[in-house]
């Protein structure tokens, strides 16, 4: 503004002394000397500063003519002094070459002075006004901030003392804070269903365990009773127990170390077209004993790397759960396609409700609970396809069930 304002007053007043050059060199073309003498004599003084030095003496607003006036358009600013009350007056002009001589045209440039003055003083109090303004909204603005974070760690310091129900609030704004709090909602959503998780896995495995572990306990109590016949068959379902127990644990394990990458993978080439075909000739036998039927459709192969023991193990436990579960007479399909493996059956199936449940830790199904087993197939299964980039999809068959594994 300051820039233009000086680039205004500047380009006002050359085309100010250009106007008044024009009009004094067509007046000197036009007016006998006298004339022009007169005229300049009695130009007014509020339109220009004129002075013209005829023979004799100078004729005009001034009473001299500065020395080394340069020729207008060029310009040069000089003082005077006058008997006002504004003593000091500063004058901006240059000389025109008339054919009576030169001519000397100059205007008032100090009220620009004064002008810039008032602008500089009204820049300094408008900035003025503006700090003040802004350090007055900066501490209203933090001190909102700081009334939230103040919340914020009050909220912190419960859910520290194990109130894991606590949710930071989120206001309409949708600010930085509200983003944050919205991640940290989640977090603890994630906190609060882990914790669930933990929860019923500890129930899962007291109910799981407690049974096996009163056979062996009643069994251990009743061995010296038995006649030295009975002692290896007691002995027996005693071991048989106990491996089941053991079996429990080991298992867990194994999915730890697979979740957490512990466990290294064998990394190979492998088909899975013969993967299924190993998987039908492991699985068939079981699924006569249960007088069900059993058969492998494979379509077009894709070779992928992976841990060919593993992915047997995970595939295994599908067909498995299907030949326990699917019930006597069951028709059980293993089909290939490209990258997809499906295991279908046509049993009882899994209710919509619980095909997520069944990949958690030690989850069974009621029904399923009178079958033998750890509960902790399908984590496997899960854990093991996750290291090999792979989904696993439950699927309704009608009747029955789809399970869907995508490389």
């Amino acid at each position: 503004m300051y820039r233009q304002l000086m680039n205004e007053q500047e380009l006002q007043t050359d085309q100010h002394l250009a106007a008044e050059k024009a009009r004094y060199q067509q007046m000197a073309l036009t007016l006998d000397r006298r004339s022009f003498g007169i005229q300049v004599k009695t130009a007014d003084p509020k339109t220009a500063l004129v002075v013209w030095r005829n023979s004799f003496d100078l004729v005009g607003a001034l009473s001299l003519m500065p020395d080394d006036m340069p020729m207008l358009p060029q310009t040069r600013e000089f003082p005077i002094l006058t008997g006002g009350p504004d003593k000091l007056h500063i004058l901006t002009g240059g000389l025109v070459m008339t054919r009576y001589g030169p001519v000397l045209i100059a205007t008032r440039t100090d009220q620009l002075a004064t002008l810039i003055d008032r602008f500089v003083n009204a820049a300094i109090t408008a900035l003025m006004l503006t700090i003040v303004l802004t350090l007055a909204l900066g501490y209203l603005f933090s001190k909102a901030i700081l009334r939230r974070l103040v919340q914020y760690n009050r909220l912190s310091r419960r859910i520290e003392r194990g109130e894991y129900s606590t949710r930071f609030p989120v206001s309409w704004r949708q600010d930085e804070f509200d983003m944050l709090a919205s991640k940290f909602n989640r977090v603890l959503d994630t906190l609060e269903n882990n914790l669930a998780a933990v929860r019923g896995a500890t129930d899962n495995i007291a109910h799981d365990l407690r049974t096996p572990l009163s056979h062996l306990r009643i069994g251990l109590e009743q061995l010296p009773d038995r006649s030295c016949e009975e002692l290896p068959e007691a002995c027996a379902i005693l071991t048989e127990k106990l491996d089941h127990c053991l079996a429990t644990f080991d298992a867990m394990l194994s999915l730890t170390r697979i979740e957490e990458g512990q466990q290294t993978l064998e990394l190979q080439e492998l088909s899975l077209k013969l993967l299924c075909e190993d998987l039908f000739e492991m699985a068939e036998a079981m699924a006569e004993m249960n007088q069900q039927t059993l058969s492998v459709t494979t379509g077009t192969d894709v070779k992928l790397t992976g841990d060919k023991y593993l992915l047997f193990q995970a595939l295994f436990n599908l067909v498995d759960n299907a030949i326990k579960y699917a019930g006597e007479g069951a028709h059980i399909e293993i089909v290939q396609q490209g990258r997809e493996i499906q295991i279908r059956d046509n049993g009882p199936g899994i209710p919509n409700e619980a095909k997520d449940r069944v990949f958690e830790r030690l989850v069974r199904l009621d029904p399923s609970r009178h079958n033998q087993g750890t509960g902790l197939g399908l984590s496997l299964v899960k854990a093991i396809l996750a290291r090999h980039d792979a989904r696993v999809k439950l699927m309704d068959n009608q009747p029955g069930l789809i399970v869907s594994i995508t490389f």
